[in-house]
């Protein structure tokens, strides 16, 4: 459970042609860990990168790396992702047969499992694994493309990870991502979540530091 509001910049919606600068710009700015997307054109229609940019990114920064696979069948690429660096895993529940069974193969690799769920998805299909993951993640977009609009309607599901955090005795933390910035960052954190992921509104700001100090700001409900 987190006991203060925590940014990680995704590293989706930076210049790749300046990566290394660019993390080396959130990390100065103080970011708390970095958000990478790995997206294969299957699970979702983009594409985006692999290990090697993991592996890349893990060389230049000493932030922990919350790595998205939104990928079919994750178990397969478990390992590759782990030797590259990653300090998170999170798959989606849609993309997996056995989600039991992948986390565990992360957790086997010594890296913190966590699990996520598309808009559409009921979060009661990810209710029989919150006991095996350190990190759930709520999409409050459509997962697959940056800069799109936040959607209020998935804070319910902030809100019943937080409640059966709390009844069950569990411990994961609770992530957002999909359209974070300061206008929707409050009602984000109010709803239950503790890491804001947040893309084009970070790295489209004047001033990235405030950027950061601002959500970082944002009060988390009482306990």
């Amino acid at each position: 459970m987190a006991d203060s509001i925590r940014v990680a910049p995704s590293l989706l919606a930076a210049d790749f042609a300046a990566l290394g600068e660019a993390v080396r710009t959130v990390e100065t700015a103080g970011a708390d860990l970095l958000h990478l997307d790995v997206m294969d054109g299957r699970f979702v229609p983009n594409l985006t990168f692999g290990p090697i940019v993991v592996e890349a990114v893990r060389k230049t920064t000493r932030l922990p790396l919350d790595v998205h696979l939104m990928i079919e069948e994750p178990i397969r690429h478990v390992d590759a992702f782990a030797d590259a660096g990653a300090d998170w895993l999170t798959i989606h529940v849609e993309a997996c047969e056995d989600p039991a069974a992948t986390l565990d193969a992360i957790r086997r690799r010594g890296v913190k499992p966590g699990i996520s769920l598309r808009p559409g998805t009921s979060f009661s299909d990810l209710e029989p694994f919150l006991g095996a993951v350190g990190l759930v993640l709520v999409m409050t977009v459509e997962p697959g493309f940056g800069g799109q609009a936040y959607r209020p309607e998935q804070e319910a599901k902030l809100t019943r990870a937080r409640q059966l955090r709390r009844a069950a005795d569990l411990d994961y933390v609770i992530e957002v991502d999909g359209g974070i910035g300061r206008e929707t960052a409050p009602a984000a954190v109010a709803a239950g979540a503790e890491i804001l992921v947040t893309g084009s509104a970070l790295f489209g700001a004047e001033d990235i530091p405030a950027f950061i100090r601002d959500l970082r700001a944002v009060s988390p409900p009482p306990v």
